[in-house]
C-alpha cells in the first residue's frame, strides 16, 4: 500500500458538518478513486484509527473505511438500514476531534447497505465493536461528529 497520506482536517471546520454526496458507480471504479481508498487506508493507519470518513481528509463524498477486527474494509455509500432498540454505551474519540473522548449510546446491532470498492452492493448484520465503528464514520458522512451524541465528555483523562 501506498503509504502517503492526507492530512486530517480537524473540527470546527465546517465541512466537518455537511453531508456528503453519493458516488456514482462510473467515479468508483476509476483507477484514481481506487487510488483514493489507498490513501484514505493509509491515513487511517497513520493515525492509528479503526475507521475514517471522507469528510475527515475534507472530502464530502460518502466513502469510508473501517479497520474494527484487523481487516481493512472500503465501503462507498453507506447506509444504516435498520438498528436494534437496544443501546450500549461506548467510549469514542475521533481523529478530527483530537485529545477529547467521549461516551456515546449506539446501536447495539443494526444492518447496514453499502457498495464495496468495486461497486457490489452488499447488505451485513453487523454488533457489537465493529457496529460502533460503522456508525461513527456513517455519522461523519451526515455531518454529526461523535461529540454531537455524547452523554458525557473526557478530555486527556478528566471529565468535562
Amino acid at each position: 500500500m501506498n503509504q502517503e497520506t492526507f492530512p486530517i482536517v480537524k473540527d470546527p471546520t465546517p465541512s466537518l458538518r455537511e453531508h456528503s454526496r453519493v458516488l456514482s458507480m462510473d467515479e468508483i471504479l476509476t483507477p484514481e478513486f481506487q487510488a483514493y481508498l489507498d490513501k484514505l487506508a493509509a491515513t487511517m493507519l497513520v493515525e492509528d484509527g479503526v475507521g475514517i470518513a471522507s469528510p475527515q481528509i475534507g472530502r464530502n463524498i460518502r466513502a469510508i473505511i473501517i479497520n474494527p477486527t484487523g481487516t481493512i474494509e472500503s465501503w462507498i455509500n453507506p447506509e444504516i438500514i435498520k438498528a436494534s432498540d437496544t443501546m450500549v454505551e461506548s467510549e469514542e474519540g475521533c481523529l478530527s476531534v483530537p485529545g477529547v473522548y467521549g461516551i456515546v449510546k449506539r446501536h447495539k446491532k443494526i444492518r447496514v447497505r453499502a457498495m464495496n470498492r468495486h461497486g457490489r452492493m452488499e447488505e451485513m448484520d453487523v454488533k457489537g465493536f465493529p457496529a460502533i465503528v460503522w456508525q461513527h464514520e456513517i455519522d461523519h458522512v451526515n455531518g454529526i461528529l461523535f461529540v454531537d451524541k455524547a452523554e458525557r465528555m473526557i478530555k486527556t483523562g478528566k471529565h468535562i
